[in-house]
């Protein structure tokens, strides 16, 4: 052999031992044969045992004002004052629009004038009667009542109450305090039939939502409810339910209603994620990562003190986001106890009696 081929051959030899010294998947060269090495698998585990486990039921809801009130003039006429714009916020009792009405004014004036008129025409017949002018607590009172008739007291009275009444109506006033929405009319437009604007109690929110009939045995009144907005899901209010409708509809659903504090991110109408947690004492819990899918069947797989990792195939009991509840599916003869490692990773292509050493 040349020197050339020395170097080829020396070279080849290298290679090999190379390819065969390298992970524990390769082969290894022993007595100058190569040997097949199983490769190890490096995963991480977590210890099974009991704990509580916040469960989670997971629906889409809507959020709608505690209070609302329709406001709308009991009359016609044109409107002069507009004191609110959509969005503000408003006290009880403040005004928020007037009705230009000089005829009910005039009304009502007169009425008052009618009145004092009454009251002149009152004394004087008191005075007749022998009682002393303006005292009328000295009087009887069926005497007393008796002169109010008479000197039409009573009906101009009543007639001034009639007056304060419609000009009332040329007022619109907040009922409560809270936000003024659909306000959609302009200054000098006549007074709407229907509506002038709403006012919104915003200070809470009312948030509906259905569960399924199955979930119906885990939620009750005063459980705390957890909502997102649609727009923002990374935002969470913290409520609780409210009211149960006992009722199941026709797709199953049963209503649920919680309340939820104000704040200016909400808004009536809006589209909400609702969670409703519920904490289940003393479950088996694993992280989601645990359980994979094996010929259509959930499985995990257990650290054996052998260093192998063994199939057994569960049922989910329980889940939210993060974890499941589990138990070994007895249909196959599965079972799972405390104190055993469950891999929570790299498990997606193990099989039983994989070698696995667990991470650092």
């Amino acid at each position: 052999m040349n020197r050339t081929g020395y170097i080829t051959a020396a070279i080849l030899t290298a290679a090999l031992c190379l390819a065969a010294c390298k992970g524990g998947g390769g082969k290894a060269l022993k007595e100058g044969k190569l040997e097949y090495s199983p490769e190890v698998n490096a995963v991480e585990a977590v210890t099974l045992k009991k704990t509580d486990f916040p469960r989670q039921l997971l629906s889409n809801g809507k959020l709608s004002a505690s209070s609302r009130a329709v406001l709308k003039f009991g009359t016609a006429g044109t409107i002069k004052e507009i004191h609110a714009v959509n969005g503000q916020r408003v006290n009880a009792g403040q005004v928020i629009a007037r009705l230009d009405r000089p005829d009910l004014k005039l009304a009502l004036e007169s009425a008052r004038i009618s009145l004092e008129k009454a009251r002149l025409d009152l004394y004087d017949v008191l005075a007749g009667q022998g009682y002393a002018a303006r005292d009328t607590a000295s009087v009887p009172a069926e005497v007393l009542e008796m002169a109010k008739m008479r000197s039409g007291y009573v009906a101009a009275a009543n007639s001034l109450v009639r007056a304060e009444y419609d000009f009332s109506l040329t007022v619109l006033k907040a009922p409560f305090s809270g936000r003024v929405a659909d306000l959609n009319v302009k200054l000098y437009d006549q007074a709407p039939a229907e509506e002038f604007c709403t006012i919104l109690d915003d200070s809470t929110f009312d948030v509906d939502f259905t569960v399924m009939e199955s979930e119906y045995p885990l939620i009750e009144r005063g459980l705390a409810v957890k909502v997102s907005p649609f727009a923002d899901a990374a935002r969470t209010f913290t409520g609780r339910i409210t009211s149960i409708n006992p009722t199941v509809d026709k797709d199953g659903q049963i209503a649920v209603k919680a309340a939820v504090k104000g704040s200016e991110a909400l808004v009536d109408g809006m589209n909400v994620k609702v969670t409703v947690e519920k904490t289940v004492p003393l479950q088996l819990v694993v992280p989601r990562s645990a359980v994979v899918v094996r010929d259509g069947l959930d499985v995990l797989f257990t650290f054996q003190p052998d260093g192998t990792a063994r199939w057994v195939y569960v049922k989910i009991l329980a889940s939210n986001r993060d974890s499941f509840v589990v138990e070994g599916n007895s249909d196959r003869g599965a079972h799972l106890a405390e104190g055993e490692k469950v891999i929570i990773s790299s498990n997606l292509n193990l099989a039983d009696g994989s070698q696995v050493r667990i991470k650092e």
